[in-house]
């Protein structure tokens, strides 16, 4: 085949292979924010919805009496939490940046404070404790907690990115 024929036929085909990929495209990010149907294999699993029960005092780090004990100090402020990709990298107290456990950074509260945090902007947030394991947030001096993944998702706030906070130190 000559060139020119060559580029005429890819020429044709270029149309529908766009149109296929931008379908496949469309479709595909719609179901990204729909909750997807439970399969009978799926029974064993845990479920992450929202709209199934809340998750045990355990599960989200405080024990009975965290919950109970009067905070030593309160503060307001706003918190942000770390990107995935700093999974791994040392803390500024040694350890490594763990997203499944519950964590936190703050500039100067001392390493190993715990912290029973919620958020102010629901009426019903979740109640969790975190330790302090790192420095910062260093970006903007409003920022007052960086949190690990795993609160931030507890928290519900992995969509808003920043939101405001109410913290307990224990």
């Amino acid at each position: 085949m000559r060139l020119r024929s060559k580029l005429r036929v890819m020429s044709q085909a270029l149309p529908l292979w766009l149109a296929l990929v931008s379908l496949a495209a469309t479709s595909l990010s719609g179901c990204a924010d729909e909750p997807r149907a439970r399969s009978a294999s799926d029974a064993g699993a845990p479920s992450t919805s929202v709209a199934h029960t809340a998750p045990s005092p355990k599960d989200l780090g405080c024990s009975a009496d965290e919950l109970r004990r009067p905070a030593k100090r309160v503060i307001r402020g706003l918190s942000t939490y770390y990107a995935d990709s700093l999974a791994g990298n040392r803390t500024s107290n040694g350890e490594r940046y763990d997203p499944a456990r519950l964590t936190a950074a703050h500039r100067s509260l001392p390493f190993g404070t715990r912290l029973r945090i919620s958020r102010t902007d629901q009426k019903s947030s979740a109640v969790l404790c975190v330790v302090v394991n790192d420095r910062g947030p260093f970006g903007n001096r409003k920022y007052i907690l960086d949190v690990s993944r795993r609160a931030a998702e507890a928290l519900h706030m992995i969509h808003a990115g920043v939101v405001p906070l109410r913290i307990d130190v224990l």
